[in-house]
């Protein structure tokens, strides 16, 4: 499969050379296509540019963010990232955005049927959903399931986010793995044991060596293809990551299902540059420690070995 570089570079080319002019809610102007597909395999590297340099920092304590379900943008402050600064409110309050939804999705649940003035009135409580918690156990329990979806657009509480999501829900799938590639597996994690080739699928087992692969794709309605997207490419690479540490599985392919992919009028410039640079490095390994859990994960534990890259450009305009 191509380098990250390469399908990116291609997609840009794209917006430009099929692009309409578009209107858009900032008021800045596009050159937008509509219905884009971008896949990346893991093992041919972790999927980060190496076109521009991305601020890795903000993209994994943005991630953690969203996975403590929080809303307010003092942690991300706290530890330096800003992306996040426009849509907040006086307070630092962002609304239900999209740790709210991915952990604390508030659904409404019948109780009770009481008769006021003869009308047909419900008493109705909230029940919290974690969905991050739910697709892991689904994972463990029905990995062929078709319904293991995360979902961030909730309808009912979108007028009370500062910033509906753009990337608006993920859905994963694995694939049973065959005896030779779990043999394979087995021998690439543990050079010393090269010379066992009588591994049985009971023994491999008893090893804890994934018997699965697992695949991510994610969902975007609105792409704001230079700035944003190599950093949602990169969030959801290291989302899959922990997902397939998690349950046991190999990371695959991520794969991103595009809606409205534009190029902001401000960004044409750099986007001009930054296809003249061409030439790729190589693609960044993830070293990822191991958490308890999902939610246990700490930016410490997240280490990209071999990242080179040309630098980025600072002070690009960010539409909003």
């Amino acid at each position: 499969m191509a380098h990250v570089d390469e399908i990116y570079n291609q997609l840009l080319k794209d917006v430009l050379s099929e692009g309409k002019r578009k209107g858009d809610r900032t008021g800045t102007g596009t050159t937008s296509v509509f219905g884009k597909q971008i896949r990346f395999k893991m093992e041919d590297g972790f999927p980060l540019l190496t076109t521009k340099k991305i601020h890795t920092k903000s993209v994994i304590h943005e991630l953690l963010w969203f996975l403590n379900g929080e809303t307010n943008v003092k942690y991300l402050q706290d530890n330096g990232v800003t992306i996040w600064n426009e849509w907040a409110d006086e307070d630092g309050e962002l609304g239900p955005v999209y740790g709210k939804q991915w952990v604390n999705w508030s659904s409404p649940v019948s109780k009770t049927t009481l008769y006021v003035d003869k009308g047909l009135c419900k008493e109705v409580t909230l029940e919290s959903i974690n969905q991050i918690e739910n697709s892991i156990n689904l994972l463990k329990t029905d990995p062929d399931s078709r319904r293991n979806m995360v979902s961030a657009w909730n309808v009912g509480e979108l007028k009370l986010m500062n910033l509906p999501p753009c990337h608006s829900f993920f859905q994963f799938y694995t694939e049973e793995l065959k005896l030779s590639e779990r043999l394979d597996y087995y021998l690439e994690s543990n050079p010393l044991a090269n010379h066992v080739r009588d591994l049985t699928s009971k023994k491999l087992d008893a090893l804890r060596v994934p018997s699965r692969k697992l695949n991510l794709m994610w969902y975007q309605r609105s792409v704001d293809t230079f700035l944003g997207l190599p950093f949602n490419i990169a969030s959801y690479a290291f989302l899959l990551h922990m997902f397939a540490q998690q349950t046991n599985m190999i990371p695959n392919e991520l794969i991103g299902s595009l809606g409205d992919v534009h190029i902001y009028d401000t960004h044409l410039e750099y986007v001009e540059e930054q296809l003249k640079r061409g030439t790729k490095l190589g693609s960044p390994t993830l070293k990822l420690n191991k958490a308890p859990d999902i939610f246990s994960y700490q930016f410490k534990d997240f280490e990209l070995l071999h990242y080179e890259s040309y630098p980025n450009w600072k002070n690009v305009p960010i539409a909003v």
